[in-house]
């Protein structure tokens, strides 16, 4: 098993440099053998928003406004059941970009850079470019906007876009300041510790701005430049990736969005415990929000708080909603979407007060699964919906058998291509999720520092803690629980099994399992592991077949 501190020879910046030209290189010499000309080939234009669970009017939100993710999915297939394979950004996306599972990359948290782990991958955009393709990117597609250089053949038409790039963040001066302020106030009491998203700044904002005033929308309108540069040199097919960085926090939208929403009739949860008899390691105190100004630092939110928090994310969705919009407008004005796969997906779900918790990062239906939509032109189940079970990791092959491209060896998904004809077939019978101790690590998944003990999370840990030795008794031990723990979680057709294993021996008794049972109880109230001893011992042996070979190969 690859671990996240293992010795790369790419930590060097010189041979990082090196290998990037070598691989671009060779790129460019079989991109030479294979080119094709655009009419040959299908475009691909690949969408991916941050921390959006499936709850959208297509997916039978009745509160959500999502006027244009919805006309795609009337165009397309929309997938009920897809699952991310780890509910945080860099490993999710680390994961779906190279056809590969957290335990192959070795990247199970945010601080781990991709190509330190796995230099020689051959992403999803790299193979394309491979095949003739131009490949760009505009916003947040790997974990950092500008991660992997090699993955994109061009730049994007930065100059020929009509407005000034802004904030990351906010667009008001007074909550900008009061973001420095924070930042300033925690280096000073907590040094290095603060890099780690100690300032953050509010959690939301409403500013009376054009959609371009933030970043998602002015990236949109790159993407838009961009794709007329392509289609106007007409040479090669296009990869076009454009990534929405909302709804992740903060939750920043112009107001006009904000206005779409009546905070009075936005519901609240209705599950804000976590499962009967589940376990104590599998649900965090919501660091990632906690961490923003003006959110507090222990205790529940509150109801007034709590609705705000909706109305912003929902904002943020519609914000985004609109933004893919323009996005598939301009094909329609390029005039090529008829030769255009069009995928959208999300990284994972989110926490919006379920089971007590504000937040991705957790082994739970909530988090784990996730949007998913795809168009083809000649796809035969427009409009549809299919039950399949499918992951995000089965995105590379897909992407392949529909532009007719070879497959690379290493991918560990399934092409679910088949669906688009006849979408009531089964591609597989399970999906693989993971995370590491939830409740004892950062938000970005990495394990809880001393410097985060001393900050005013203190409590907040001690109480978690407290309520985890409990539940394991003899079994707690500090190295094991903040480490090594690793809960897998396999979602089947009515079941959803997680197991709590140490990594460093996975063939050893879990520490912890729960059984969900989807049939009787799909927002996952009550851990029945229990009462069904069978199906425990079934699904834990199918779940280390998989498992296991994916971390014997070190």
């Amino acid at each position: 098993m690859k671990k996240n501190n293992y010795p790369s020879l790419c930590d060097f910046a010189p041979l990082r440099e090196v290998i990037a030209k070598l691989t671009f290189a060779i790129s460019f010499v079989v991109l030479a053998l294979t080119a094709v000309s655009a009419a040959d080939k299908r475009n691909v234009l690949f969408i991916a928003i941050d921390d959006l669970r499936p709850e959208l009017g297509c997916y039978g939100s009745p509160t959500v406004k999502s006027p244009n993710l919805d006309g795609l999915a009337a165009e397309g297939l929309r997938f009920e059941r897809a699952y991310c394979q780890q509910a945080i950004c860099s490993p999710s996306r680390a994961s779906l970009l190279s056809g590969m599972r957290p335990d192959e990359t070795g990247i199970t948290h945010n601080y781990v850079q991709f190509r330190d782990l796995n230099p020689d991958a051959i992403t999803i955009p790299m193979h394309f470019m491979a095949h003739g393709y131009e490949t760009v990117s505009s916003g947040k597609i790997f974990h950092r906007p500008n991660d992997d250089p090699q993955s994109w053949s061009r730049g994007r038409a930065i100059k020929q876009t009509p407005f000034k790039k802004p904030n990351y963040t906010f667009a008001l001066p007074e909550n900008h300041e009061l973001h420095m302020q924070q930042r300033k106030e925690m280096f000073e009491k907590y040094g290095e510790a603060s890099k780690r998203g100690l300032a953050s700044g509010p959690a939301y904002e409403s500013a009376d701005v054009p959609d371009h005033a933030y970043i998602d929308g002015w990236n949109t309108q790159v993407a838009i430049a961009t794709l007329k540069e392509m289609v106007k040199e007409d040479e090669k097919p296009f990869f076009l990736a454009l990534g929405f960085k909302l709804p992740h926090l903060n939750w920043c939208a112009p107001k006009k969005y904000w206005d779409l929403y009546d905070r009075d009739e936005i519901e609240l949860a209705s599950q804000a415990v976590g499962p009967e008899g589940g376990a104590m390691i599998g649900l965090h105190p919501s660091f990632e929000l906690r961490v923003r100004a003006n959110i507090p630092k222990f205790g529940p939110m509150g109801e007034d708080l709590s609705r705000t928090l909706l109305h912003a994310y929902y904002a943020s969705v519609s914000y985004v909603d609109a933004q893919v919009g323009h996005m598939l407008k301009a094909l329609d004005e390029a005039g090529v979407r008829d030769n255009t796969i069009i995928i959208v997906w999300g990284d994972h779900g989110w926490h919006l007060g379920e089971m007590g918790i504000w937040g991705k990062a957790t082994n739970y239906e909530i988090s784990t699964r996730v949007p998913l939509i795809l168009s083809t032109p000649d796809m035969k189940a427009k409009g549809k919906g299919t039950n399949a079970l499918v992951e995000l990791v089965d995105i590379y092959p897909t992407l392949c058998e529909l532009a007719g491209l070879p497959e690379p060896d290493h991918l560990a998904g399934k092409s679910f291509a088949a669906l688009l004809d006849d979408p009531d077939l089964e591609i597989k019978d399970f999906a693989l999720s993971q995370f590491p101790s939830p409740a004892l690590r950062e938000w970005a998944a990495n394990p809880l520092s001393p410097e985060m003990r001393e900050t005013f999370f203190g409590p907040l840990i001690e109480q978690v803690e407290e309520r985890i030795i409990k539940q394991q008794g003899d079994l707690w031990d500090r190295e094991l629980f903040e480490s090594h723990l690793m809960g897998y979680s396999l979602r089947t057709d009515r079941f959803r099994f997680v197991t709590w294993l140490d990594s460093r021996d996975l063939d050893a008794d879990p520490v912890f399992v729960e059984l969900f049972d989807h049939e009787t109880d799909p927002t996952e109230t009550k851990n029945i592991a229990a009462e069904n001893a069978e199906v425990v011992a079934k699904l834990s042996e199918k779940l280390r077949s998989i498992v296991i070979p994916l971390n014997a190969s070190e």
